[in-house]
């Protein structure tokens, strides 16, 4: 199979570990969002405020879909929730080897605390409004996650380690 999607919740490393993956396999590495954002020539969010999350979900579908038929030798970092609309974990699973980046919750807060500010979605909150806000999503999210082909339990791992463990899963 010549495309692996990483798949997980929002600071769990998608971008950067699809980056040292397809360096490694000698590969593309892509982010879904920011093909999204050169495709829409617009940012997510202001896809969102502008167009709604509906039409947003339906592009998200139309260019993954794109992606999945079209691309070879590529790793794919995906949007957290994109493998929870429609039927994009059926395209994914049939067209690409998936991993899921799994963290677990204090590992997602430590991280996405300190980079709050980049994202909307989670600007506002304090620190147990941030935990309440991970460990609800992750648990909206988990079934569709853990239907990826591999899981790689990031905690406590290097970027260069988890490199490492998805290479010898592919």
């Amino acid at each position: 199979m010549s495309i692996i999607t990483l798949i997980g919740y929002m600071g769990s490393g998608k971008s950067t570990v699809s980056k040292k993956v397809a360096k490694r396999l000698n590969f593309e590495a892509l982010d879904l969002d920011e093909y999204i954002e050169s495709q829409e020539n617009k940012s997510i969010n202001d896809i969102f405020k502008e167009k709604g999350e509906i039409y947003f979900r339906k592009q998200e579908r139309f260019y993954l879909d794109q992606i999945l038929r079209e691309k070879k030798n590529l790793v794919l970092a995906l949007g957290g929730g994109t493998p929870c609309y429609g039927d994009n974990m059926s395209l994914i699973l049939k067209y690409s080897k998936s991993v899921y980046l799994r963290a677990h919750i204090p590992t997602l807060v430590s991280r996405l605390s300190k980079e709050q500010d980049l994202r909307p979605l989670i600007a506002s909150l304090d620190k147990d409004q941030l935990s309440e806000f991970v460990a609800k999503h992750l648990f909206e999210r988990r079934s569709f996650y853990e239907q990826s082909h591999f899981t790689v339990v990031i905690d406590q791992k290097t970027v260069e380690e988890i490199t490492e463990e998805i290479c010898l899963l592919i």
